[in-house]
């Protein structure tokens, strides 16, 4: 009768903790996109049998610790240098899975050159693109993505484009580019999004392990610590703000 329990209980499993998590606690602020982002990331690697040839590159951020979370190879890059990094250990290493999580601070402002050469160079290597339009781990300033009239740290009565530019679509800069075969955004702010963001991070890892070229997989997310909302008003304020700008879908898929 007991083994009869432990069988029924394993059929109807719909989800489990992702086998290449570690224990530590998360630093993240509560609600944070984050969190959801490193368990596909993991259940991703796992279910790929990549756990052993896999190599994250972390560079500077809110995702600074990435390495503490998922049990792989880490290398930590100086600020916006992760694309670099990424480039030659996957040229040393042409078989590992190598990919950077990447917060829209590092990779679309200090590190927009080593973004543009990577995709124009064809690399075959992912980055996780966490955009949510602020620089969250220092305080709050404006970023590149943060939208107009949006306030922030350094933008107090909001974005002016007179003053402090206008916004910009890293990803759709890129899917111009040759050597980028695979560019998408997706979300994980509702089950539904999270499904999507998750079969997006696998047909990124695909492509980079069939040597296929560049892949990104830009995630638009909540930092409600930064935009000083609660978790659920964050939520209801990226989809009435963010999204209208940062639409999401597949931008670029030759994968096919």
């Amino acid at each position: 009768m007991a083994m009869a329990e432990v069988e029924i209980k394993q059929e109807n499993l719909v989800y489990a903790r992702p086998c290449l998590l570690t224990d530590n606690v998360m630093h993240y602020c509560p609600g944070c996109s984050h969190g959801t982002v490193h368990n596909l990331v993991a259940e991703v690697i796992a279910e790929m049998g990549l756990e052993g040839k896999t190599v994250g590159i972390s560079p500077v951020g809110c995702s600074v610790f990435a390495y503490n979370y998922i049990k792989v190879d880490w290398v930590q890059a100086a600020h916006g240098r992760a694309l670099a990094a990424a480039t030659a250990i996957k040229r040393l290493h042409p078989n590992n899975m190598v990919f950077t999580y990447q917060g829209d601070g590092d990779m679309s402002a200090i590190g927009t050159a080593e973004t543009i050469h990577a995709a124009a160079r064809g690399e075959n290597v992912v980055t996780i693109y966490i955009n949510n339009a602020i620089y969250g781990m220092t305080g709050g300033q404006m970023a590149p993505t943060t939208l107009l009239g949006m306030k922030t740290a350094t933008t107090p009565y909001g974005r002016d484009p007179r003053l402090n530019g206008y916004p910009y679509k890293i990803a759709e800069m890129m899917a111009h580019l040759t050597g980028a075969t695979y560019i998408t955004r997706q979300s994980v702010h509702t089950p539904a999004n999270i499904r999507k963001a998750k079969k997006a991070i696998r047909t990124a890892f695909e492509n980079a392990m069939a040597g296929n070229g560049f892949s990104m997989v830009e995630i638009v997310s909540t930092c409600n610590s930064g935009w000083k909302l609660s978790p659920v008003a964050a939520n209801k304020w990226l989809e009435e703000n963010l999204l209208p700008f940062y639409p999401l879908g597949d931008i670029k898929n030759e994968t096919k």
